[in-house]
Parts: C-alpha cells; structure tokens; sequence
C-alpha cells in the first residue's frame, strides 16, 4: 500500500463535453482503493470539496469472522499485552 502524501497536489479540472472533470492518478486511486465502480460520496464544507469511497457497512457476520481471525491469529500476543 502507498503511504499518505505528506503534501497537498495541486491539480487543474480537465473539459469533459460541457463539463469539468478532475483526474485522480493511479497511486491516490490505489491508496484508497478506488476503482471505475466505486461509488464516490461527495460533500462540502463552504471552503474544500470531501471525496469519500462510499463503503458498504461491514455486515455483523463479516465483522465476527473478522474478529475470529484476529483472535486465532494473534489472540495470544493480545493477552500478554492486556497483562
């Protein structure tokens, strides 16, 4: 995975038929897993545009394997930290 950019990149919009569209590089695609079909969900705060993959919530079931698999992997080193 590619680490956080430490600085912001300027970018310029690109015409787009009659609109303006602003082009993501791959590397800031990939960092937060970004592809052709993700869902973007976008909003403002008066001053910056906020991008946000629009994620499906973990189901509860998907949660506990989860949590399962963190525990048999490493529930051992968890409880020697706990002590």
């Amino acid at each position: 995975m590619i680490a956080a950019l430490d600085t912001a990149l300027v970018k310029t919009l690109t015409r787009h038929g009659n609109s303006l569209a602003l082009v993501l590089d791959k590397p800031i695609l990939e960092m937060l897993g970004i592809g052709l079909d993700t869902p973007l969900q976008i909003t403002t705060d008066g001053h910056r545009l906020i991008i946000v993959p629009k994620r499906e919530p973990l189901s509860e079931e998907a949660f506990k394997a989860a949590l399962r698999g963190v525990n048999d992997e490493f529930g051992d080193v968890l409880k020697n930290l706990a002590k």
